[in-house]
């Protein structure tokens, strides 16, 4: 089995990544696999030991499993993205994560979601899914080129993931930020949700477009804490940000 090589990747640097799954089968599997397709892999079997790993070598991404021994994924995911951020170039400082698990209701998938994960699968999962999966997160966190955009007093600087609003800086997880990077890039255009999945997960979410709207209140709460408002529904449409109306 191979993988095509994303587009941006840094030649002679494969993508290190960290699975953390307690069930040694599936861990191997996902190792060997990975390591495969090109990618650098470390494996951990518990939080504890996947936390650890992470402080000594941050990976690129991390393939987490939500039901481990000595803590769930989600506390995983607390505490990383609680930790503060190592500026990585050509990347935002926090590392992306991909729920990899047998949990598969829809609520444990938002709750995965709204801590920060950039994905969600759900055992028993294709491997040249996930692989496809991997690759277009590490395509959505890998940075754009360095063009400075801005809207009203919004301030968005691609190559850096800095944004700032009315000088105050706003930070965004790796999916909020292309999110908003979309959105400013066509500013005053309104975006419909099919586009916003085609161009920020670039690919349909489980056919749920509710995840759109799940995270434009994340972004809302983040950017539009006062006025004037900058991100605005359009109903039965899609997402606008634009300028403020005088």
């Amino acid at each position: 089995m191979t993988a095509p090589t994303p587009p941006g990747r840094p030649t002679g640097r494969a993508d290190h990544l960290l699975v953390v799954d307690d069930e040694p089968t599936v861990r191997e599997l996902l190792r060997t696999a990975l390591r495969y397709a090109g990618f650098e892999v470390d494996a951990a079997a518990t939080g504890g030991e996947a936390l650890d790993l992470a402080a000594r070598h941050t990976p690129d991404l991390v393939l987490l499993d939500v039901m481990l021994p000595d803590m769930d994924g989600f506390e995983v995911i607390r505490r990383l993205r609680a930790r503060p951020r190592t500026p990585r170039p050509g990347r935002g400082g926090d590392v992306p994560v991909l729920f990899v698990t047998a949990r598969e209701e829809r609520r444990d998938r938002l709750h995965g979601l709204r801590l920060g994960g950039d994905d969600y699968v759900t055992k028993p999962f294709d491997l040249e899914e996930l692989i496809a999966r991997i690759h277009a997160v590490l395509r959505r966190t890998r940075g754009e080129p360095p063009t400075r955009l801005t809207v009203g007093d919004l301030d968005l600087e691609p190559d850096s993931h800095h944004v700032t609003r009315a000088g105050r800086t706003v930070r965004l997880s790796p999916t909020e930020f292309r999110l908003l990077h979309f959105l400013v890039a066509n500013a005053g255009r309104t975006m419909t949700k099919s586009q916003i999945l085609d161009s920020v997960w670039e690919y349909d979410f489980g056919g749920d477009p509710s995840i759109v709207d799940t995270y434009i209140s994340y972004l809302r709460r983040k950017v539009d804490t006062e006025a004037p408002k900058l991100i605005h529904t359009v109903r039965g449409v899609g997402y606008v940000v634009r300028e403020p109306r005088p």
